[in-house]
């Protein structure tokens, strides 16, 4: 069986059906239910299993690295689910799009007739609105997690909210406010008013989180697309201790918020107050993530994580050295 000639993600949805289906013993309206597609879709694939030759003594995969590095994910981090998508060597932009379409396809199966979803701005979000394809239309409510700032198309988060609902059959709720209030006074004051209050409430109650990992040491890093900050400005949230951006909040290495006046003039949601979410998904690609995603896990910010095979390497790579430093 070519990989070359196998799509990873019809692939990986053939190798989970088989799975729940001949080692788990479910029976196909149970996998339906379960992953949230038609019954006749699961039957196709099953066959498709049977036709690739993915079913004999033990289910195969052609893509079992990946799978493999799921599992070690989930093992060093205690995640509740890890997607690793193939990376393009070479094509950042091809790459962040098979990321996107494997976070798209995680976030249909997690997904009920409904459940409130609850998003953030961002390139990576945007990758995972472009590569929706749902079966049937769903009855949930789309909000944002953050304040907008309009300019670049993935910047606007009430843009990806309403794109996002469009393509689910859902409906949009919008926050019409700035990302940056100008003084805390200020900020506190536009979330209190009744239309913004009414959203982010709802957003708190959300079922299903899906949120970007932004880097802050890149020069192509969306964070300074929100907020263009001069180059020392940079070095020295980098030379702080700063590691990633998280719903617009700069967190610190140790998955802490970092102590920088901005975070305290933003019109958003903390990370704490999407903490009972049934599942918050972060959605990264490329090496440059390799050290925000850390941040995420050490901070707990993520119960579910969607990234690049090279970036997820590099990860474990990296966790094991610091485990063997301690």
């Amino acid at each position: 069986m070519a990989e070359r000639n196998l799509d990873f993600e019809l692939a990986r949805q053939i190798h989970t059906v088989l799975v729940l289906h001949f080692l788990e013993g479910l029976k196909q309206f149970e996998i339906a239910e379960k992953l949230n597609m038609s019954t006749s879709k699961v039957n196709r694939l099953i066959t498709q299993g049977h036709r690739l030759g993915m079913v004999k003594i033990s289910i195969e995969s052609p893509f079992a690295r990946l799978t493999d590095l799921e599992s070690q994910l989930v093992g060093a981090t205690g995640l509740g689910t890890a997607v690793v998508a193939p990376t393009v060597s070479g094509n950042a932009e091809t790459t962040l799009k098979q990321v996107g379409l494997a976070a798209a396809n995680l976030l249909l199966e997690s997904l009920r007739d409904g459940d409130v979803l609850a998003i953030t701005g961002g390139k990576a979000v945007s990758a995972v609105v472009d590569n929706l394809n749902p079966e049937q239309e769903l009855d949930i409510t789309v909000v944002p997690l953050t304040g907008g700032v309009q300019g670049k198309y993935y910047t606007d988060v009430n843009h990806l909210v309403t794109r996002m609902a469009e393509r689910l059959g859902g409906k949009a709720m919008l926050v019409h406010a700035p990302l940056f209030a100008e003084s805390r006074t200020q900020r506190d004051m536009v979330k209190n008013m009744a239309p913004i209050k009414e959203v982010f409430d709802l957003a708190r109650s959300a079922t299903v989180a899906l949120t970007g990992i932004g880097s802050i040491e890149p020069l192509g890093s969306s964070y300074y697309d929100l907020n263009p900050l001069p180059e020392s400005d940079r070095k020295m949230l980098v030379g702080l201790g700063v590691a990633a951006e998280f719903m617009a909040h700069l967190v610190g290495e140790t998955g802490v918020i970092a102590d920088y006046e901005l975070n305290s003039r933003l019109v958003a949601l903390s990370p704490s107050e999407i903490s009972s979410c049934r599942k918050v998904i972060g959605v990264a690609a490329g090496l440059q993530k390799v050290r925000p995603v850390q941040a995420m896990l050490n901070g707990k910010f993520i119960n579910s994580l969607v990234m690049d095979e090279e970036a997820v390497s590099a990860l474990l790579a990296e966790m094991g050295r610091m485990k063997h430093v301690a």
